[in-house]
């Protein structure tokens, strides 16, 4: 394989060519407490008085029997707040109601709404008044917007579907000329491989950029462009896999956002078919080959991960060329465990 990426990204791949990457209630029962005990005595001039336990007027509703000792007690049958004795007038004392203390919330329709950490109140607003008469609305160069877009979607990856519109369109009016085309791609790439867990959200932007971008100067357009730039970063694979860990790491990384660009990045095909760029398929074979060349731990565990993101979509296509691709990766990774002086 020679490190010339000069085809289409869409173009086929065959054995010898180059591998080109610019293509619950309880209110009832709760509160009422039994008054003493369940006979309680009252010495009246030699009459003793007993009276039983009050019940839940819901529970057992008033009978006979509730009427006779009302009688024999007599206590009027329609008296319902307190129980009295007309001999000696005696009074019993009313039934205590516990009332449950009510919680008071501290929450008020009137509170400010609440932002999380490191949010940008005003970065949607800026986006919608943005002009291109006042310097695209405080804006001073297109790496400080594109940044600062970047940073946005970093910290709020669900606000991607509201306002990469927008994004694109004050994109079109700015970036006109090549040079900017090209700063566009690199600031783009740099976020990718070198913000953690921003690899994906970095595809997607790259895909779309790719679609809604009108701006096609000689030197090739965004796609082509982020190709370009991509393929640098793997003519270098050899010496990267076998650097330090600060030039491992930064390998992995674009290890993984290529795999990313490789699900995401949409090609379009004869017939207006949809389908994925070829050449980052075979690229990622070829890395997978650097990557167990090399069975260090780093470098392993990078392969698995590439292996669990595209591992999958990878052995289909193989499989729809005839190829067996996957088996002989499955060898390799046995014989890493074999022989290899790795961690377990």
């Amino acid at each position: 394989m020679s490190d010339s990426f000069d085809q289409a990204p869409d173009a086929g791949w065959s054995q010898g060519s180059t591998v080109s990457f610019s293509g619950a209630d309880a209110s009832e029962s709760s509160g009422i407490h039994s008054l003493g005990s369940a006979e309680q005595q009252h010495k009246t001039g030699g009459l003793i008085l007993q009276q039983e336990p009050l019940r839940s007027s819901k529970t057992v509703p008033l009978g006979t029997g509730n009427a006779e000792h009302l009688q024999q007690a007599r206590i009027p049958s329609g008296s319902q707040d307190k129980v009295s004795v007309p001999d000696s007038g005696l009074e019993m004392a009313e039934p205590q109601v516990a009332v449950a203390p009510v919680a008071m919330s501290k929450l008020s329709v009137k509170a400010p709404e609440f932002y999380p950490s490191g949010y940008n109140q005003n970065f949607n607003q800026n986006f919608a008044d943005s002009s291109f008469d006042d310097g695209y609305d405080g804006y001073l160069t297109l790496a400080e917007y594109v940044q600062d877009f970047l940073n946005h979607l970093t910290e709020q990856p669900g606000c991607f579907e509201t306002e990469i519109e927008q994004f694109a369109e004050t994109l079109n009016g700015w970036v006109t000329a090549d040079e900017t085309l090209q700063e566009l791609v690199e600031l783009v790439y740099q976020q990718a491989t070198s913000v953690p867990n921003f690899s994906y959200m970095g595809a997607r932007l790259c895909n779309y950029l790719s679609h809604h971008l009108t701006v096609s100067p000689q030197s090739g357009n965004f796609r082509q462009l982020l190709l370009q730039r991509c393929q640098t970063e793997y003519e270098n694979r050899d010496e990267a896999a076998k650097g330090d860990d600060a030039t491992r790491k930064q390998f992995h990384a674009f290890v993984l956002f290529l795999a990313e660009l490789y699900l995401n990045l949409e090609i379009k095909g004869t017939k207006g078919r949809v389908t994925r760029a070829e050449i980052l398929q075979e690229g990622l074979r070829e890395l997978l080959n650097v990557l167990f060349s090399n069975p260090v731990d780093n470098n392993l565990i990078c392969a698995v991960k590439l292996l669990k993101l595209t591992g999958s979509v990878l052995e289909d296509a193989w499989k729809e060329k005839g190829k067996n691709d996957m088996e002989e990766i499955i060898q390799r990774i046995e014989n890493v465990v074999l022989d290899a002086n790795c961690s377990r």
